[in-house]
């Protein structure tokens, strides 16, 4: 299977246009079509319906793999260009909001008293965007955060040979709006609030499909979707009564106009995991160092599952 057709069939899809997935990758509507039609013909079947644009059975099925597929072809080829590309003065941390902490801060202010000079960027993504960037040397670690019960790893993707580790692990909590009833709560459960209103934001606050998984429940569903890595404005629509949203419970107290009560059931903790390639610059394995060194795991380094 032709990477090269792959793409333009994930682009197509995406765009649900032959001429805008021609404008994106730079090709010809024409070219677009070949290649539709050549991927096609490779794996004998139809995939694309052309009048609307829509996936066919089998191509609905290809798209569930071919995201994946594409990024770990990336993710091979950045991994050896770092053998020839690496930086040593050059570090970038990529984050999703809710894992850049006060101690992250702390830590990388050690790194640079400790490697100066140090060209060090800091990028504050969605999770996915986090991993994509690490995986394909945008970043050199990442620092993503999740629910889990207590001790276990975030349900993160098979994607190759990266590294992942807990850094970290807090209480879980709900913000409601300073003056709701339940704000003066010692602590909540979820499953009591499934069928209450949420926001829908999955790039800053825990996305509302985990907080489904994890409570065996179909609720928790959004009344306003938000989108980007804004905490401040989260928060706001939550103050303003647009619906609840969940964060680890240090970073919500500090948020203004909201109140933040401890998740009690299930037993949940909002964990932080330290994402890096299988061969990290010296640079960045410092910084791995740094991070994890006050981490209580136990367990070894495993590979993304």
């Amino acid at each position: 299977m032709d990477p090269h057709l792959l793409r333009t069939f994930v682009a197509v899809l995406e765009h649900r246009s032959f001429s805008h997935a021609a404008s994106t990758l730079g090709y010809t509507q024409s070219a677009v079509s070949q290649h539709i039609a050549a991927l096609e013909a490779d794996l004998g079947t139809r995939l694309v319906e052309r009048r609307p644009v829509s996936p066919t059975a089998a191509g609905a099925r290809l798209m569930e793999h071919a995201p994946a597929l594409l990024l770990r072809l990336d993710a091979a080829r950045a991994d050896l260009a770092r053998l020839h590309h690496a930086r040593p003065t050059r570090l970038t941390l990529a984050c999703s909001p809710a894992a850049l902490n006060p101690a992250v801060a702390r830590t990388l202010a050690q790194l640079r008293a400790a490697a100066d000079p140090l060209d060090l960027h800091v990028q504050i993504l969605g999770r996915e965007t986090v991993v994509q960037n690490v995986l394909t040397a945008r970043a050199d670690l990442g620092l993503v955060d999740g629910v889990a019960a207590p001790s276990d790893p975030l349900p993160l993707p098979d994607l190759g040979p990266a590294s992942t580790l807990a850094t970290a692990e807090q209480p879980l909590a709900v913000l409601f709006p300073d003056g709701h009833p339940l704000a003066r709560r010692r602590s909540v459960r979820l499953t009591d609030l499934s069928q209450a209103q949420w926001i829908d934001a999955p790039d800053s606050a825990l996305p509302l499909d985990r907080l489904r998984a994890v409570c065996r429940t179909d609720g928790f569903r959004p009344r306003i979707r938000h989108r980007g890595t804004d905490l401040l404005g989260l928060a706001a629509l939550a103050a303003a009564g647009h619906g609840l949203t969940a964060l680890p419970l240090p970073l919500a107290a500090t948020l203004p106009d909201v109140t933040a009560v401890p998740v009690a059931e299930p037993r949940l903790v909002h964990r932080t995991e330290l994402l890096h390639a299988a061969h990290p610059t010296d640079t960045a394995r410092q910084l791995a160092e740094l991070l994890t060194a006050g981490s209580t795991e136990a367990a070894p380094v495993r590979l993304l599952s």
